[in-house]
């Protein structure tokens, strides 16, 4: 009969604040050793602010998120959000043209939760023009047409109105999203 499979979920984790301005360090071949013993397998990272790509039993993203903060800040002293995507919903995000077909200039803020409606009225009905948001479901498009340095409203307050999460450029955004793809192969 041979050994059961285990069903696995793909997931891309997102952690807030690592390795930024020379804070909250944590070298990433540590990082994936830290998620293969918290039952992660394929366990890849991107750059160095935190961007995990790997397979997971788990099918409770609460319950996984939580158990992944509780590793990283046992290994290494540092508080950090852990935000969960499966690779479907990193791929959907990848694939959304929020602004037109050019996201050169475009950010996405991966949030914890769906924010309230009232929330996304809020920060929707800013005047940051030319600078855009469109927040749809869990994730905050920006779109920064004079880059981030001339930008009108920092994602940092974004955040504080829409609730916890963690900001990725397009690039990573696509490049997550590819490695997501690989991985289910």
């Amino acid at each position: 009969m041979g050994t059961p499979r285990v069903s696995a979920n793909g997931w891309v984790a997102l952690l807030r604040g690592i390795n930024v301005g020379g804070k909250n360090r944590v070298p990433m071949a540590e990082l994936r050793t830290v998620f293969e013993e918290a039952g992660a397998a394929g366990v890849a990272t991107y750059i160095q602010s935190g961007n995990v790509v790997f397979v997971h039993p788990a099918n409770d993203r609460a319950v996984l998120g939580e158990q992944l903060e509780a590793a990283v800040a046992k290994r290494f002293g540092v508080e950090s959000a852990v935000v969960l995507r499966t690779f479907a919903e990193i791929g959907k995000v990848a694939r959304a043209k929020p602004f037109g077909p050019d996201n050169a200039n475009t950010h996405v803020i991966f949030l914890a939760q769906k924010p309230p409606a009232a929330a996304v009225r809020s920060v929707t009905s800013l005047d940051m023009a030319p600078d855009e948001i469109k927040v749809v479901g869990s994730e905050a498009f920006l779109h920064y047409p004079n880059g981030v340095s001339g930008a009108r409203i920092a994602g940092a307050v974004l955040g504080r109105s829409l609730g916890v999460g963690t900001a990725r450029n397009w690039r990573t955004v696509t490049q997550l999203a590819a490695m997501a793809s690989a991985a289910s192969l």
